[in-house]
């Protein structure tokens, strides 16, 4: 399993709807463990960013279906990063060559 960390921005549409908000996080939880993925958390933030979600999924391929789906209703454009632990990082780090 991989985990993802995802920076989301409400759309026009998005934060007009803002009161579905709490049911379209709901709907992307089910959307991931349908692809045997898990929704760690979502955090609603103010800065840059409307909200951070933690998730992990089996693949890229997992997610980025989840990710497409939700992205299609148009409530909220997205930003994904790729997470490491700190242990797998070192493993990484490691076999670096210099």
């Amino acid at each position: 399993m991989s985990f993802y960390i995802i920076l989301w921005n409400y759309t026009d549409q998005g934060i007009k709807n803002i009161k579905e908000s709490p049911r379209r996080v709901n709907i992307f939880k089910s959307k991931l463990e349908n692809a045997g993925g898990r929704l760690i958390d979502t955090y609603y933030t103010f800065g840059k960013y409307d909200g951070v979600s933690i998730v992990e999924a089996p693949n890229d391929e997992a997610l980025m279906s989840c990710l497409l789906s939700i992205g299609s209703q148009g409530n909220a454009r997205t930003v994904t990063l790729k997470a490491f632990s700190y242990d797998e990082a070192s493993k990484i780090m490691e076999n670096i060559q210099q």
